[in-house]
């Protein structure tokens, strides 16, 4: 199948611990780290681990859930109406929606918390409590998530089928995912350090949710040379020899041949995928730095890609990105940038993101 053509991204947005995209951006050039830590079950305790939590949210599951006035506040920047008409489709994408609440109802027995445990009940309020019509689809895959949604949007309105697409992404941790990170034993009582190389790995969770709206022809970005890759190696683990990080990014590194463009990665601070991804970046793009913020953000898990797109676009609006937050380095790679980034002459920004199983995805985010 042919990569698709260059969509114009005509907004977009984030909600962070740090707050809206324009508030992380500043706080994460500051060197701020929104990562505590914190029981990493909740009230029933456990080891304390970093997580980074939206400001008044509470970690333990409520009904309805305490996540639902951060969706608010962000829905509520979404530019234009008609979402989930003909012409103006959405999709929703997550990596853990609501399960949350369904962990909490199989806990306590309160059945107010099964209107949103299930992706579909989750969408199906999020939808109703937004106002969108019928024509909304759900999609996830692990940390790809909104990769895949960003890219099914761009079909669409490459075949005519819509006019404006809206991606929409929400991921909010809870006592559930945290000790299914904790389980796997790379969410510890250390903090994330990405690309550090270091003796031992760990990263942390964050809540996240943001938004993209895309057009045929209005914005001030495109996006381009949208990029997947799955390898199916492994439950969680990716080839050793970094073949799939490198089948990726092939494509993008060939659309972005004689640009200047600088690197945001994935960087969740674990050690065999951080040396894999350092080297497969620094074989496709050579001397462009690299940054990653999840030392700082924590892990945004399925919506990572889309919150990271919207901070990507306010460093570019800026002209400053903010370096790898979580350690001063040394680094993997020569190419790993712990210092804030000067943007002044680059072309724009390849962004990646990595997944258990070795699924990978990539495009490049440059001016219109």
């Amino acid at each position: 199948m042919a990569p698709p053509s260059a969509v114009h991204l005509e907004s977009a947005g984030c909600l962070t611990a740090l707050g809206d995209a324009r508030a992380t951006h500043a706080a994460l050039l500051r060197g701020e780290i929104a990562l505590r830590p914190h029981p990493v079950l909740g009230a029933d305790g456990g080891e304390h681990v970093p997580l980074a939590l939206a400001t008044g949210r509470g970690f333990d599951e409520t009904a309805p859930p305490n996540w639902i006035d951060g969706v608010r506040a962000l829905a509520v920047t979404i530019p234009g109406d008609g979402w989930g008409t003909a012409r103006r489709p959405v999709w929703v994408t997550s990596s853990n929606f609501g399960v949350g609440s369904l962990y909490a109802f199989r806990r306590h027995g309160d059945p107010a918390h099964l209107a949103y445990g299930t992706p579909h009940r989750s969408v199906e309020w999020l939808a109703h409590e937004l106002g969108w019509g019928a024509n909304v689809t759900t999609v996830s895959h692990a940390c790809v998530s909104a990769h895949l949604g960003l890219l099914l949007a761009t079909r669409a309105l490459e075949a005519g089928l819509a006019e404006r697409a809206l991606v929409f992404s929400f991921d909010f941790i809870s006592p559930f995912v945290a000790g299914g990170f904790h389980a796997l034993k790379i969410l510890n009582a250390g903090f994330p350090a990405p690309y550090a190389a270091r003796a031992t790995g760990s990263i942390g969770l964050g809540d996240g949710a943001a938004f993209a709206v895309l057009t045929r022809d209005a914005g001030d970005f495109t996006i381009t040379a949208q990029s997947l890759h799955n390898e199916m190696h492994h439950f969680t683990a990716n080839r050793a020899d970094g073949a799939g990080f490198a089948t990726c990014l092939a494509p993008v590194a060939a659309a972005v041949s004689g640009r200047r463009v600088w690197l945001k990665g994935h960087g969740t601070g674990t050690l065999e995928a951080a040396r894999l991804e350092c080297a497969a970046l620094a074989e496709a793009f050579p001397g462009a730095p690299l940054t990653g913020w999840k030392g700082s953000l924590g892990h945004t898990l399925g919506s990572c890609g889309l919150v990271e797109l919207a901070l990507a676009c306010e460093a570019i609006r800026a002209g400053r990105a903010p370096g790898t937050l979580g350690s001063d380095g040394p680094g993997f790679r020569d190419h790993v940038a712990f210092a804030p980034l000067d943007l002044r002459g680059t072309d724009g920004v390849v962004c990646t993101s990595n997944a258990f199983g070795g699924a990978h995805a990539a495009f490049f985010l440059g001016h219109a």
